[in-house]
């Protein structure tokens, strides 16, 4: 039989439930509540009754969960995955943080849906962004799911609590006309050929890269990575990329981003040209590694190769930050991919094909960033390979030639 006692302490005052529990010696187990009616209300409810028939959890408090969840995240990995990588690691450790900060009244086991939706608004009043707050959220998601089939909680009381957000891309995305493609590829062509040895050696690798960008619509993390096996003579299979901290080569971001993507003949002549005569021996097969045989570093890339070109092909745009007038690149290295995807929608190829071009595990993603594009239907077909019909120049011989 259960039965309520009062209790006052330091803290003031709450209410004890003793009821009886087949884990204990005593045969009797105890659980505090701040008020008499939620006492009352887990007698009445039975709640005492089910707690008595489990065992007793070593996980009481939400912080316990929380670093309960991180090590299970970095050591053991949630549902059977892999353990997640240090970068990721860091990520979860701050989302985590705004969970520990919040002031949980209760402990974790009398958790309601009510409390979830309190801590939602608590989160939503932070000085941080909604899609952070919405990465938080599910964190915290995912702490109670861990939680709940590891018997620490009956059930996940944070399931339909949820903060949803805009999407990811709320404008439309910057795309590079074909014109501003082709003035960027000019560019890399002249600055391979010029006669100063100092710009034209990097450039030598730089100006494949470029192409091949624009032509395979890859992520830049993905084709710094990328293996000189994984390419054939139609094309590219992606199947790795730098991890987010830069420090490791690791797998694709997502089982989709495993993916083949063909080709135009004339830039995989231009990649295994740069890997058979300029490329640099290295332990990772990688085909363009950095001169100490690594992968090379993102930024580094978008400093001195992308932008680069972007300023020799005049593809610059001036702006005024806190009063401050400059000029800076239009487009980002990314922004190929933009480029690469509004092609494949010109082309008319099939919206689930493009998905798996794009590497995108959900077709909403796909449909959120270049939906805007799909209401153009006067474009004509094309051949496979993007820049065939972009790289000729006014005498019908292609730019892309080896050098």
């Amino acid at each position: 039989m259960s039965d309520i006692r009062k209790r006052v302490g330091a803290k003031g005052a709450n209410y004890q439930v003793r009821y009886p529990s087949k884990s204990t010696k005593s045969g009797y187990a105890y659980k505090s509540f701040k008020t008499l009616k939620e006492a009352r209300a887990f007698v009445e409810t039975g709640a005492a009754l089910d707690h008595g028939s489990r065992n007793v959890s070593s996980i009481t408090t939400v912080d316990d969960a929380t670093d309960q969840w991180l090590r299970i995240c970095e050591k053991e990995g949630l549902n059977g995955r892999e353990p997640v990588t240090a970068y990721t690691c860091k990520n979860y450790v701050y989302r985590a943080s705004f969970i520990q900060q919040y002031d949980w009244q209760k402990d974790l086991q009398a958790l309601t849906t009510p409390d979830v939706v309190a801590f939602r608004s608590w989160l939503l009043s932070q000085d941080i962004s909604r899609d952070l707050a919405g990465k938080v959220l599910s964190t915290f998601h995912s702490i109670m799911k861990e939680m709940s089939i590891r018997g620490h909680v009956p059930h996940n009381v944070a399931t339909g609590v949820c903060i949803r957000s805009d999407a990811r891309y709320q404008e439309p995305v910057v795309i590079p006309s074909k014109r501003d493609v082709i003035a960027l590829l000019q560019a890399a062509d002249a600055l391979a050929n010029l006669k100063n040895q100092t710009i034209t050696k990097p450039w030598q690798r730089y100006r494949p890269m470029l192409y091949l960008a624009a032509d395979s619509g890859m992520r830049p993390q993905e084709y710094l990575a990328l293996a000189t096996s994984a390419i054939d003579d139609g094309g590219v299979r992606v199947e790795r990329a730098v991890d987010g901290s830069g420090h490791k080569i690791s797998v694709t971001k997502t089982a989709a981003g495993r993916r083949y993507i063909e080709l135009s003949s004339d830039v995989v002549g231009m990649v295994r040209h740069y890997g058979d005569n300029h490329g640099i021996k290295n332990s990772f097969d990688l085909v363009f590694p950095a001169a100490n045989g690594k992968w090379m570093c993102r930024r580094n890339w978008q400093r001195r190769g992308f932008n680069v070109a972007c300023e020799k092909a005049g593809l610059m745009e001036t702006v005024t930050v806190d009063g401050e007038t400059y000029d800076r690149p239009k487009f980002r290295p990314y922004d190929l991919r933009h480029f690469f995807a509004s092609m494949l929608i010109e082309k008319k190829v099939n919206l689930k094909k493009i998905q798996t071009l794009m590497g995108h595990t959900n077709i909403e993603t796909t449909l959120n960033v270049y939906g805007h594009l799909l209401e153009d239907e006067d474009a004509p077909k094309q051949e496979t390979g993007l820049l065939g019909s972009l790289l000729e120049n006014s005498c019908g011989k292609s730019v892309a030639s080896p050098l």
